[in-house]
């Protein structure tokens, strides 16, 4: 632990902030935290300069440790932990916890089978519940697998090469669940509003965001079969079941379903209409509430 890690324990404990919080903060386990304070601390309190001291006068008692030395080839080590430290400190400022952007880097850079969870705790100098944590913060993200280790009952945790491909498909999948959620929301407190309007334009982000992250596109024909149902719903001027559309249309109900899904995926082909589902297999066409300002749409009505 460095003189500053020790400066901004003494100056957290004055806070009155606990050891849990303060471990959060520096990137270590609350035991850490308590052991630090609990040896190097003076008299019930912990003073930066006096814990410096006595962790020197303790360390200077002990026999040298041995440098871990490099395999032919590889960076000292001393190199690339700083590396794996500067680089983690890189992506907690991102919003990622500190102590699983170190787990995360120490994977980033290990060899192709990976780490077990012993290999972590060694070479980070953190406690295995620390360890544990972060691997599950990892895999929930699906930034992390697991695989068997052939030598023993212990696993390996590995970032594969489709690691970037799944976290892509995961971003893509939450920014088109945040721009219906939006459009919703602009329904719910209406376009003439300021939620409504923030909302709007929330939607209209996200959306195209998730189309450009997304690659996806739609044949000729898929365009074709979502304008044509474009303009039964705008012709019959009723909301219209899956059925009523496919026999009108004269297409299997899978062709229009498809259609009605492409329009969803692509709101853009309606617009300025939206496609609005408003019973069970039932639809209809609404204009979208975010096309126009509520300043223009009150100069419309006047």
């Amino acid at each position: 632990m460095t003189h500053e890690d020790r400066r901004r324990i003494a100056a957290w404990l004055a806070e009155g902030l606990g050891y849990a919080e303060i471990g959060r903060r520096l990137g270590r386990p609350t035991s850490t935290i308590s052991r630090e304070v609990a040896r190097n601390g003076a008299s019930g309190d912990y003073v930066a300069d006096h814990a410096q001291r006595v962790s020197g006068h303790r360390a200077r008692g002990r026999k040298p440790a041995r440098p871990a030395e490099s395999a032919p080839g590889e960076q000292p080590a001393e190199v690339v932990r700083g590396f794996v430290d500067q680089f983690a400190t890189l992506l907690a400022a991102t919003g990622l916890p500190r102590m699983t952007s170190r787990v995360f880097v120490c994977l980033l850079t290990a060899d192709a089978d990976g780490l077990t969870a012993a290999d972590l705790v060694r070479r980070l100098e953190v406690s295995p519940a620390s360890v544990s944590k972060s691997i599950g913060h990892l895999e929930a993200m699906e930034l992390v697998v697991r695989r068997p280790d052939p030598g023993g009952r212990r696993e390996r945790y590995v970032i594969d090469d489709d690691a970037w491909l799944r976290a892509w498909q995961a971003d893509t999948g939450a920014h088109s669940k945040i721009a219906t959620a939006a459009r919703r929301g602009v329904e719910i407190f209406g376009t003439d509003t300021t939620a409504g309007t923030r909302l709007g334009a929330m939607g209209r982000f996200f959306a195209w965001l998730s189309e450009q992250m997304s690659g996806s596109t739609l044949t000729e024909a898929a365009v074709y079969d979502a304008l044509t149902v474009l303009a039964a719903l705008v012709h019959a001027d009723r909301p219209l079941t899956l059925g009523t559309l496919a026999t009108a249309l004269d297409w299997p109900e899978d062709r229009a379903t498809a259609a009605l899904d492409a329009i969803r995926r692509k709101p853009a082909i309606a617009d300025p209409l939206a496609l609005r589902t408003v019973g069970p297999r039932t639809y209809t066409l609404t204009t979208r509430p975010d096309r126009l300002s509520p300043a223009q749409r009150k100069a419309l009505h006047q």
